[in-house]
């Protein structure tokens, strides 16, 4: 089995894929064989369907999609935003990003994926079936499935291709080597949370940003994990029980036959992606030509 690595920052990190993706293409000996890139997502400034994180986001959705088909990469929308209503539903600006990503699976610039949406909320869900049928559906770890029977209900729920657990279930081995063939294919992992493992306010922190997507006036959420006003670092991550590393994934998880990995980061900068790209999927003795090709590019913005 293979590896797939579902990558942050659709339209927050457009430039740093525009100078990754050729190198990806063009020096695969540089990258590991046993994994690809499914997929790459994220919302852009001013969604109100989107959470998770609030987007920043500002390049052309059509250019960000041209790249993508450019690759033959899924495109996925990141519409998980919690506290949608009926009302939010005819926004202007989130029907139109439908309509240019809604290209479908026999596409033949799509080679077969075709895009998806990330998303909460079943109110928006069926709206966006009918509407615009040709995507597929990932139910968002925003959710914070953290008891398995629920997380097993969410896999056999027909409409989600895949759904991603709360990181809090990425070590309940027992359980995951249980599941049907069918159910781990649809299970994708949250590889580098950096969260505290022990936190209650997940879900909270979550419906303020969903707020503020909203444009709601609403108090700020402020963590009270240990250390937490050292922000996200990828170290920190590492020794997050739930985290999955390379050789998890090598060792682990694709013997046991599970292959999607996703990889937050969406609000972070493009230089700590460039950091996951190394690290997930780049070979040691070739993170140096990696780092150099992208550090020459004297446009990229990193820091």
């Amino acid at each position: 089995m293979k590896a797939y690595y579902h990558l942050p920052g659709l339209f927050e990190f457009y430039e740093l894929y525009k100078e990754f993706l050729p190198l990806y293409r063009k020096h695969r000996e540089y990258f590991y064989d046993w994994c690809d890139i499914g997929s790459i997502y994220g919302a852009p400034a001013d969604c109100i369907w989107g959470g998770g994180r609030v987007g920043f986001g500002e390049h052309d959705p059509k250019e960000v999609l041209k790249l993508m088909q450019e690759y033959g990469i899924s495109a996925r929308l990141t519409f998980s935003n919690s506290l949608l209503t009926k009302e939010h539903l005819p926004d202007k600006k989130c029907n139109e990003l439908c309509r240019i990503f809604d290209i479908g699976r026999d596409n033949e610039r799509s080679r077969g994926v075709g895009n998806g949406i990330i998303i909460y909320s079943d109110i928006l869900l069926d709206y966006i079936k009918e509407n615009y049928p040709d995507f597929y559906f990932v139910s968002s770890t925003t959710k914070v499935l953290t008891d398995f029977s629920e997380f097993k209900n969410e896999l056999n729920r027909e409409e989600f291709r895949y759904v991603v657990p709360d990181f809090r279930l990425n070590k309940s081995f027992d359980n995951l080597k249980a599941l049907s063939q069918h159910q781990k294919e649809k299970v994708e992992f949250l590889c580098n949370e950096c969260c505290w493992f022990g936190c209650t306010d997940r879900k909270k922190c979550y419906e303020t940003v969903s707020r503020k997507n909203l444009g709601e006036d609403c108090p700020e959420h402020y963590c009270t994990a240990p250390d937490a006003g050292q922000g996200y670092l990828f170290s920190k991550a590492m020794e997050n029980p739930g985290f999955i590393g390379v050789d998890d994934i090598k060792n682990t998880y694709l013997p046991m036959g599970f292959s999607n990995f996703k990889i937050e980061g969406r609000g972070l900068g493009s230089a700590m992606i460039l950091e996951f790209l190394l690290y997930y999927m780049t070979k040691p003795q070739y993170q140096i030509h990696v780092r150099e090709h992208i550090y020459l590019d004297n446009m990229l913005d990193l820091f």
